[in-house]
Order: structure tokens, then sequence, then C-alpha cells
């Protein structure tokens, strides 16, 4: 593990999004702590201009927009990465299952990936919030979570398959070993980069979903997300106002955190595939 880590820090991709990533997470983590004013106060004018006092201006309702971008940037990753974990835990354990136990199993629950693969999950995302009357960020982290694991789930069913006619699987099963204890200790470990990959796309996908949904207004309620920022500025037509610090800062934020998040996975790509390291 140490030794793979030490890889990663020489991988200028890994480490342009690492820090880039690590940057505006200090960043939205120790502001609001300089700053501790209540991000939904009204301080001024609506779509007041950028300013020495407002950085980046005011939105619809005259609040400090640098502030609540602060906390929207908190939301959606802490949204991205709920939802990454349920998502990437989900694929994992249904493909995990699928590619070594093989049989009945393994064709039920291919079956059951590969129509959530042919249903668009963003339509199933945005019925199962239209259906849901109170929505709070742990609820929409855990819906998007428990609608975008298909692809993990078929990648991880591949890899699996090909790892269960290994000759240490063989030999853990000649010694009576229990089939989670095989998959655990003589699969997971084979595996354990490519799930940490899946679990940053699943967050940067997050992110996105989130920002998608509260776009139109299915998003949490009582909080600010990107994804809300810019539903409020498309509501109340700050484009055509002129004011584009109401939502391009919220569209550059999640630009910047997805496009950091894909880097990282890209350098982490280049390290553990051995295709592409070939």
């Amino acid at each position: 593990m140490k030794h793979s880590f030490a890889i990663l820090l020489k991988s200028p991709k890994f480490m342009i999004g690492a820090i880039l990533f690590l940057l505006m997470l200090a960043l939205v983590l120790i502001y609001p702590q300089i700053n501790r004013k209540d991000p939904l106060e009204m301080i001024a004018l609506a779509f007041q201009p950028p300013d020495a006092k407002l950085w980046l201006g005011s939105d619809n309702f005259g609040r400090d927009l640098f502030l609540e971008l602060m906390y929207g940037i908190q939301t959606s990753i802490r949204v991205g990465l709920i939802a990454g974990v349920f998502a990437t835990a989900i694929g994992l354990v249904i493909g995990l299952l699928a590619g070594y136990v093989g049989g009945l199993l393994d064709n039920i629950l291919t079956a059951v990936t590969n129509i959530f693969i042919v249903i668009p999950s963003f339509v199933i995302l945005i019925l199962i919030s239209v259906s849901i009357n109170s929505r709070s960020s742990l609820v929409t982290a855990i819906i998007i979570g428990i609608t975008s694991w298909p692809w993990t789930a078929r990648a991880v069913r591949a890899q699996t398959t090909s790892l269960r006619g290994r000759d240490h699987v063989h030999i853990a099963k000649i010694s009576g070993h229990s089939t989670p204890k095989i998959i655990v200790f003589e699969i997971l470990p084979y595996i354990a980069s490519y799930v940490v990959m899946a679990f940053v796309l699943q967050t940067a996908s997050g992110i996105l979903s989130e920002a998608s949904i509260s776009m139109l207004g299915l998003g949490p309620y009582n909080t600010i997300s990107l994804g809300i920022i810019m539903n409020w500025a498309l509501v109340f037509e700050a484009p055509v106002a002129g004011a584009w610090w109401a939502f391009i800062p919220a569209a550059l934020s999640i630009a910047l955190i997805t496009f950091s998040l894909y880097m990282m996975n890209t350098g982490m790509d280049e390290i553990f595939n051995p295709k592409i390291r070939s």
C-alpha cells in the first residue's frame, strides 16, 4: 500500500488533481470559520455587482454569493462523497458475488445490472426525487448512490471472473476457506486500486448528478449547494439581468471539482492499469 502511494505521488496528473481538490476543500472548510455570518442573511440589493465588500456580489435575495459558494461547495462535495460510498459499495458487492459465485446468482445479478444500465439512471433519479416529499442532502446523496452503481458492478464482475481461476484462489478453496473469506482476502486485494478509482469517479458523478437535479428544483431542501445556487440564478433570470456572478462561479466550481477528480482518476489509471502502463 505504501509502495503504491509512493508511486502515485510521482504521477503529475494525480498530483495536479489531488492538490487542486485539497486546496478547494481547505478553502471551503476554513473560510466559513473566519466569516461566521449566516450565508442566507440578506445584506445587499439584489444582484449587486462584485466589489471590495462582496467579492462575488450578491444573489437575487441580496445575499453574499462568495459565502454562499463556500457552503455550496461543502454540500456538493459531501453529497458526492456519500453518493460515491453507496454506489461503490453496492457495485462492489454485486460485482464480487456475481463474478466469483457465478451460475444462477451471476445470471440474476447480471440481469438486474443490465436493467439498471438500459434505463438511464438520471431518469430513475428524477422519478425517485419527485416521489419523496422531504429531501435532505443526505437523502439526495443516498438516492444518487443507489441509482449509479451498475457500471461499477459490471467492471468489478469482469475483473472478479478473471481472478477466480487463479492458483491462489484454488489453493484457498482446497484449504477449506469460506466464500466470504476468499472474496475478502484472495480477490478484493487484487482489485483494490480499481475500487479506489471507481470511488473517485462515482464521487465526481455524484456531484454532477446533484447539480443537475438541483438545477431542476429537485435537489435537497433548506440547504445551499452549487446546483441550488444555479437554480436560483435561473429562476430569477440572472442571465437576462446580466448578473454573471450569480451562476458562473458556481458552474466553474463544479467544473474544477470534477476536473480535479478526473485528473486523480486518470493518474491512478495510468499507474495501476497494466494495459496503459505497458
